[in-house]
């Protein structure tokens, strides 16, 4: 299981490499750069000024010393720019450039400074990361527990009503995206052409206070469109499980029926929708980007908006880095609880 790791840690490094230089790949194009150096100084700088100001500012390296210099690998820049001032990568304002440290990237801690919000980027989404945390935590509490009880009671007798019943709802409720079935829990249980004023249609205020009425709508939202797909996922596990000869030989031998799902059949079934559940975290990083949005909770995915929105290329390369480490993460717990919860599996 140690080399398992060992080996899986060597390939999540490579990946996050990888995929970390294709976003910085893209944000350092000629055009986000000159957007970036408009929105700077002016949007009427001539291309000269603009040239200039990226030089002055270390724009204008090879791409891979940048991407060096961005990750903490190589020293950060010092360059004496045209109007006498000294500038570098790992100079802050007012500190003399002899007293600037030579590296200065991710892996020392320094994520830049966001040029919209003037402010330390590793901050904004340490913070922005909590919220949405937050709203993480309590979507997989409505959407876990309530997915594996409708995945269980469908399949414990394939093609009963009820079996019909909860898996045409749970098909609906992955069919709606988040974007409609948030617009229509607005319009009916927030807006006053409806009269229903049960929740808020927005969540800003629970970025301070977190209440039924104003948590509820984005956390249901999100926590229907997953909940679906679990649920047929766990659905499809039990039924197989069901079949098995050890299931029919407990009920040979008069075990009753709750006894056969509960001690014999639930575990096994639960071995596919675990993998299943731990992909949904990467996933909900993509919901929240929606979700968000629509109710105006200024959370990770609302950030990731705004940065792309207004070109703030650290804040958006710091997003992607937090991106990267979640969804490379959640694989490597859902593989090694995979091989604890299946012992046909062995890991050398």
């Amino acid at each position: 299981m140690g080399l398992f790791i060992l080996r899986r840690l060597g390939v999540m490094i490579l990946t996050a490499i990888c995929l970390t230089f294709i976003v910085f790949f893209l944000t350092n194009l000629a055009p986000n750069l000159e957007k970036l150096a408009k929105s700077e100084v002016n949007q009427r700088m001539s291309d000269d000024a603009v040239t200039t100001w990226l030089a002055n500012r270390g724009y204008t390296q090879p791409l891979p010393v940048k991407y060096g210099q961005w990750l903490g690998v190589l020293p950060g820049y010092v360059i004496e720019g045209s109007d006498g001032v000294t500038r570098g990568r790992c100079i802050n304002q007012g500190m003399a450039p002899e007293d600037a440290p030579s590296f200065c990237g991710i892996l020392q801690g320094d994520w830049g400074e966001s040029s919209v919000f003037k402010d330390d980027a590793g901050s904004i989404i340490a913070t922005r990361l909590g919220l949405t945390g937050k709203l993480m935590f309590w979507v997989m509490v409505v959407m876990v527990p309530g997915a594996l009880i409708i995945g269980v009671l469908a399949g414990m007798r394939e093609g009963s009503r009820t079996d019909r019943s909860l898996s045409t709802v749970s098909i609906l409720s992955t069919a709606t995206p988040e974007y409609v079935s948030g617009v229509i829990f607005i319009a009916v249980f927030s807006s006053s052409a409806v009269g229903l004023k049960w929740f808020k249609g927005t969540a800003t205020s629970a970025m301070d206070d977190i209440t039924f009425a104003n948590f509820t709508l984005p956390v249901l939202t999100i926590a229907l469109y997953g909940m679906g797909y679990i649920a047929r996922m766990t659905r499809a596990s039990m039924t197989e499980v069901m079949t098995a000869q050890y299931i029919r030989t407990a009920r040979l031998k008069g075990v009753s029926f709750g006894n056969i799902v509960l001690k014999h059949a639930l575990r096994n079934a639960l071995i596919a929708p675990f993998t299943v559940i731990m992909l949904q975290f990467p996933w909900l990083l993509n919901g929240v980007v929606i979700v968000e949005t629509l109710f105006n909770y200024k959370g990770f995915g609302w950030t990731l908006v705004q940065a792309a929105g207004n070109n703030d290329i650290e804040l958006l390369l710091g997003v992607s880095v937090v991106s990267v480490i979640v969804v490379l993460t959640t694989q490597l717990i859902s593989d090694i609880g995979y091989v604890y919860l299946n012992p046909r599996i062995s890991v050398t």
